[in-house]
């Protein structure tokens, strides 16, 4: 995959169809087309709630894929992927330009260091005292009031660090049922499922994309997800695991096959001619605009409509104006 020609491309419509699996297992059906459009804010209808849904799991799987492997699982990157941060809240200390350092006498600097982590310290309680004084006491028809998520992630990170001795993919399998079973989260407990697969890339199984298990769930059949065995549950999430590359795969061969059809239109084109950057371009994301086109080619709109219409690429808003065009 790190050698792929279109390795961005295939991780950035993975991540689509991952978000939408991972509602399709709870119940809930979302096109990927509507995704889409919503990420791009060219949505064709009123957003539903699924789609919100479906938004924040496609948020999260690229803040942890953005990261470096084994920060979701951190007290930092769960705080962050709940909502719990406050990092980048507030202004830090001022910061002394260099030169000016380098006037100041030895004894001057060690003040100077230590009135910088005062200043910080300062700088952090006081981020923490307006995170308390704005926060609203969660409602309890929609929370329950004794359920201690700060607890109960502790004790699934108790649980998943027993497991480092284990082989990576039994280890994240094994993460997968702790967290359902301890349920840490009231409201996000899809998100277990996105630390199985980091805890896969954060033991090297997967060093240049975020695995897919929702979408090698979702070939599974319920029984299997949900059999009252625990041997039978955790065989079931490691054929997950299997599944998911495999539609992987075939993705991949699919969207290289599409490449290699547009790639057929080059023929005969001057050197000059920027459907081969157009063709970069619409491979790297799922779906790109008129004004998208033009931006990164250097065109008029007018312009980048023309080169879309000569590779005869499929219409995703069904709009005569504001247009979208893509390959999912």
């Amino acid at each position: 995959m790190s050698r792929s020609p279109i390795r961005e491309g295939w991780i950035a419509r993975t991540h689509f169809t991952d978000a939408c699996d991972s509602l399709w297992l709870a119940g809930e059906l979302v096109h990927v087309e509507d995704l889409v459009l919503h990420n791009e804010r060219m949505d064709v209808r009123t957003p539903t709630h699924e789609i919100a849904r479906a938004h924040a799991v496609l948020r999260a799987r690229r803040r942890i894929l953005e990261a470096e492997p084994g920060w979701a699982l951190s007290q930092e990157g769960l705080d962050v992927l709940r909502g719990r941060s406050t990092a980048g809240q507030g202004t830090g200390p001022d910061v002394v330009d260099g030169d000016d350092v380098d006037l100041l006498e030895p004894g001057e600097r060690d003040d100077l260091d230590l009135a910088d982590e005062f200043a910080a310290l300062d700088a952090a309680v006081a981020r923490s005292k307006q995170l308390l004084s704005t926060a609203r006491p969660r409602d309890p028809v929609v929370y329950d009031p004794d359920w201690d998520e700060d607890e109960k992630l502790e004790e699934w990170r108790d649980a998943v660090g027993r497991t480092m001795d284990l082989p990576p993919v039994l280890a994240a399998v094994m993460a997968l049922e702790a967290w359902d079973a301890i349920e840490p989260l009231q409201h996000s407990p899809w998100l277990g499922r996105l630390l199985a697969s980091e805890s896969l890339r954060s033991r090297g199984k997967a060093r240049n994309h975020l695995p897919c298990l929702n979408t090698g769930l979702r070939v599974l059949q319920r029984e299997r997800r949900r059999a009252r065995d625990c041997g039978a549950r955790l065989v079931a999430l490691i054929d997950g695991f299997t599944a998911g590359a495999a539609r992987g795969a075939d993705d991949h061969d699919r969207w290289t096959l599409a490449r290699r059809q547009l790639e057929r239109k080059l023929v005969d084109r001057r050197s000059t001619s920027k459907l081969s950057a157009l063709i970069d371009y619409v491979m790297s994301r799922p779906i790109v605009s008129a004004g998208m086109v033009a931006k990164e080619l250097s065109v008029t709109p007018r312009a980048a409509q023309d080169l879309v219409a000569e590779l005869g690429l499929r219409e995703a808003t069904g709009k005569s104006r504001y247009r979208a065009w893509g390959i999912l």
